[in-house]
């Protein structure tokens, strides 16, 4: 069963937990979500670049904090868009289920596989939802700027004119 939060998957509402995200298996790591994990804590992108070869469909459980871990799923062969393996996806939630299984732990994510990766959630959803038999969660991360964005659209969509150099992006 997947839940729907808004918020930053970095913050996990339930532990124990594992906090999954997808890797490349070039050593490539600096944009999407694996930026907002090493804002968080050092450890999963020490393990990340310290293996010498990653093969797709592996993951690595990085412990960060007590009763919680970091999944690094290697399912994106290369960088760039359009990269995701969904077999490779597939034998890594395979593994994330069962770990979390043994944990008793719930499972934290953003839209995996949709950004940088090129994946669609109309596929990747449905996996998840066939592999993990624990409780997931998929947040949606929204900042301020694209919320004000989005009401400023809102509303001139209704014809309500609106000022929109209130706000800036930071």
């Amino acid at each position: 069963m997947i839940s729907y939060l808004e918020g930053d998957a970095t913050l996990p509402v339930l532990r124990p937990a594992i906090v999954a995200h997808i890797c490349n298996n070039w050593h490539g790591w600096g944009k999407g979500f694996v930026l907002a994990v090493s804002r968080r804590w050092p450890e999963p992108e020490q393990h990340y670049r310290s293996v010498q070869s990653m093969q797709l469909g592996t993951v690595a459980f990085v412990p960060v904090e007590q009763q919680l871990w970091v999944a690094n799923m290697v399912a994106q062969d290369g960088y760039g868009r359009d990269r995701l393996r969904l077999d490779a996806l597939s034998k890594a939630l395979e593994q994330v289920n069962t770990r979390a299984s043994e944990l008793g732990a719930s499972v934290h994510m953003p839209r995996i596989g949709c950004g940088l990766g090129g994946g669609k959630w109309s596929q990747i959803e449905p996996l998840i939802v066939s592999l993990l038999d624990v409780p997931v969660f998929i947040y949606d991360y929204h900042n301020v700027a694209d919320k004000a964005a989005a009401t400023v659209n809102a509303l001139s969509k209704d014809g309500i004119s609106c000022d929109t150099g209130w706000f800036e992006e930071v």
